[in-house]
């Protein structure tokens, strides 16, 4: 068994690589090859651009592949959605796909852009959106450099945003979201239909979700004398609930716990002066919930 899976050329290629490889998968790329080896000979990756990739899982030339629910949509492919997998590029969260004029034009909403120009990627979308609210505007394909056409090519975009920082350095103001997305593992309904097939897609969304729960969390251990126990226990989040077990010497207890990576450093501290011993901050790759 053969399981073809498309990975997502550019933008996303490396955050998915990092997620792969932080889910136990060793994927290798090459500037001269679009088949990316990985350490799983049930696997065959392929690198496609995200926003053709659902048309090929769709067609069933990839058994499946990440891409984001943006450009499912805009293709409107009839595929399986296994998992979201809330990731981008910069950061590990959603997208958003906003509509966006120049800080100084006169355009507050999408109803003030009847009969103007919108450039965007996103056209049937952005069409979509558009007849939602009864707007009648001319929708052009954009190349790339969406940012820089207004306000001489044209009116306002529809461009994708995780921080908004790239549109004000073009001084460019939000006024709606058109829509948000994340990244998504999607298969072919044959697929999907096919046991061994789905029962793989099942193990790599397990082992995917796993990582993105880890993300920006840390295991912490530590030795405690059972008398400063509760002003351990007092130190940590009170919605954290750590193992606590006996050592060898049943006067001493060790405690092991998963915290937020950004709170350690106020904590550690803090179990050291309530009596926390031999206290380890470790990585976590995966949390399987």
């Amino acid at each position: 068994m053969k399981l073809k899976l498309g990975i997502p050329k550019g933008s996303l290629e490396n955050a998915t690589i990092d997620l792969f490889r932080r889910a136990g998968f060793q994927i290798a790329t090459s500037s001269r090859s679009y088949f990316p080896t990985i350490d799983d000979p049930q696997i065959e990756c392929m690198l496609i651009r995200a926003q053709e990739m659902a048309r090929y899982v769709e067609d069933g030339i990839l058994d499946a592949g990440l891409t984001g629910r943006d450009w499912i949509e805009e293709n409107e492919s009839n595929v399986v959605a296994v998992a979201d997998l809330i990731y981008a590029k910069q950061s590990f969260g959603k997208v958003r796909w906003v509509l966006a004029v120049p800080e100084a034009s006169v355009f507050h909403t999408v109803h003030d852009l009847g009969g103007r120009i919108i450039a965007t990627e996103l056209v049937a979308t952005t069409k979509r959106y558009l007849a939602k609210h009864g707007v009648q505007a001319k929708v052009e394909f954009s190349w790339g450099a969406t940012e820089v056409k207004p306000p001489v090519l044209a009116d306002a975009i529809v461009e994708v945003t995780e921080t908004g920082s790239s549109l004000r350095a073009n001084n460019l103001k939000i006024i709606d979201t058109v829509m948000e997305s994340n990244t998504q593992l999607i298969a072919n309904k044959a697929t999907w239909a096919d046991a061994a097939k789905r029962r793989k897609l099942e193990d790599i969304r397990m082992l995917l979700d796993g990582a993105i729960n880890a993300l920006g969390k840390v295991g912490l251990m530590l030795n405690v004398h059972k008398d400063n126990l509760p002003a351990v226990l007092a130190v940590l989040p009170a919605l954290k609930r750590p193992t606590i077990s006996h050592l060898s010497d049943e006067q001493w207890l060790a405690v092991n716990t998963i915290l937020d990576e950004t709170t350690v450093r106020d904590i550690i501290p803090r179990l050291k002066q309530a009596g926390g011993e031999g206290i380890v901050e470790y990585p976590l790759n995966k949390i399987v919930l």
